[in-house]
């Protein structure tokens, strides 16, 4: 037996792979980016590895989730690797403040996505999903293969730009949907190579972000500031923002920062849900049971045949098996599938020193798949969702959108976009992979299908 200290872990700190001297961990993580953290918790609760010059701590265990997460989160900030990624493209959004700027933008936009305001918007997401369906019609008629996640990426882009704008801004649409996938893509690309030149650098990719980034800046506050000379009473996400007070100073958010909130909502809000929707598809597709009972819900629910509905806010509590799949498919493939903080100061998790200014991370990917929370972990099992069946789970062994103070606060709008739009499209249509070969992950800023995902439309 190996020698322990006091607290449970090997004599002489927290385990880890070794890795090559000069790179630590680097190349294996790049060839296998989600064997490789799935592989760390072999080492335990806490797994300690290197990437070039930087030491990582890998969170495996839901207390210690919650330690970083909640109990401790002021001691562990978005850190100096995310931010450098995000704030030039999104600023001081919410995705990126801190301290008492984050705080007082949390505050002005948490009634704006109360479930009030999001029921708001269920009509509006029903309606660009049938507009889709509309489109998908010659594909339909000649068994076309669609690309689902491209099609998924545009329905939720347009329905992000409604649901901000009310209509399509001022850009030609195309531009806008090239623009903003040149930017999340980009972003994708600087996680997976860290020691890319900067943006000042005029390379081919860093003048393709700075053209996109122009093209969305133009959109965005063009529209802002015909709001402000128009006074129009619109509805929509923009008007809640704008009309968001401080509740000690009265005062609202100036051009610069609603810029920033609406390219966070923009970049964080449509790539996540496109994902999370072509996988649910996928599952469905390959899963017959499972989409045999979720197909009966929605004859119980909405009618069958010409006399089938349109799903509605009001229809969700009793789509129940539809809400399980959602749930079940943002654990196998939560669109965010890694986040990570650094450390202020210094703190022990589990029993493992993390030092000041140590990275720390933490997967849901790795946590949904833990067989020590979740039995034949990889199976898709929607019933793990059944009322009842959560009894006893702790509370992070399942965190698609993060958890406590900065959980993400679109969750509610993202749950009722992606329930809406599996019930709408799956009521007039069925989708069939176009492939045999089973649909890989490629682990990128988001958990995408590597590849795409080919699949034709059957009339249902």
């Amino acid at each position: 037996m190996s020698a322990t200290t006091s607290r449970g872990h090997p004599a002489g700190g927290t385990p880890g792979p070794r890795g090559n001297p000069v790179l630590g961990s680097m190349r294996d993580f790049q060839r296998d980016k989600l064997g490789f953290i799935r592989g760390l918790t072999r080492y335990g609760d806490v797994a300690r590895y290197r990437m070039a010059h930087l030491t990582w701590y890998q969170i495996n265990h839901p207390d210690g989730i919650r330690r970083v997460l909640q109990e401790n989160n002021r001691n562990y900030g978005k850190g100096s690797l995310t931010l450098g990624v995000f704030k030039p493209v999104v600023g001081e959004g919410l995705l990126t403040s801190e301290g008492p700027l984050w705080l007082r933008q949390r505050r002005l936009m948490q009634p704006v996505f109360h479930k009030r305001s999001v029921a708001a918007f269920g009509p509006m997401m029903t309606d660009e999903t049938l507009a889709m369906l509309e489109r998908w019609r010659p594909a339909v008629q000649d068994g076309t293969p669609l690309d689902v996640p491209a099609e998924m990426a545009r329905l939720t882009l347009d329905i992000a730009t409604a649901s901000l704008f009310h209509a399509h801004v001022g850009e030609e649409p195309g531009a806008i949907a090239r623009a903003v996938n040149t930017l999340v893509e980009d972003l994708g690309y600087r996680f997976e190579v860290p020691f890319y030149p900067p943006p000042r650098v005029p390379t081919p990719r860093n003048r393709r972000r700075r053209a996109a980034l122009r093209t969305v800046d133009r959109a965005v506050y063009k529209i802002i500031a015909e709001r402000r000379r128009g006074g129009g009473e619109e509805d929509d996400l923009l008007a809640l923002l704008m009309g968001a007070r401080d509740e000690a100073t009265g005062e609202a958010m100036d051009d610069r920062q609603l810029r920033d909130e609406v390219i966070t909502l923009f970049l964080a809000g449509h790539e996540t849900t496109a994902n999370a929707l072509s996988w649910a598809f996928y599952l469905l597709a390959t899963h017959p049971e499972a989409e045999t009972r979720l197909l009966e819900e929605l004859d119980a629910v909405l009618g069958t045949g010409d006399g089938r509905r349109v799903p509605t806010l009001e229809d969700l509590p009793r789509l129940a098996y539809t809400k399980m799949v959602v749930d079940e498919t943002l654990r196998l493939y939560p669109p965010a599938w890694i986040t990570n903080r650094q450390a202020v100061t210094e703190d022990e998790i589990l029993g493992h020193r993390i030092p000041a200014g140590a990275f720390v991370m933490l997967s849901p990917y790795v946590l949904h798949r833990h067989p020590g929370y979740w039995a034949d972990p990889d199976a898709f099992d929607p019933d793990r969702f059944a009322p009842g069946r959560s009894n006893g789970r702790p509370r992070f062994a399942y965190f698609p959108f993060g958890g406590g103070p900065r959980q993400c606060i679109g969750q509610g709008m993202a749950l009722v976009e992606a329930q809406l739009v599996l019930a709408t499209v799956l009521g007039r249509c069925r989708l069939r992979p176009a492939s045999d070969r089973p649909a890989e992950a490629e682990a990128l800023a988001t958990l995408r299908p590597r590849g795409g995902l080919p699949m034709t439309v059957e009339p249902a």
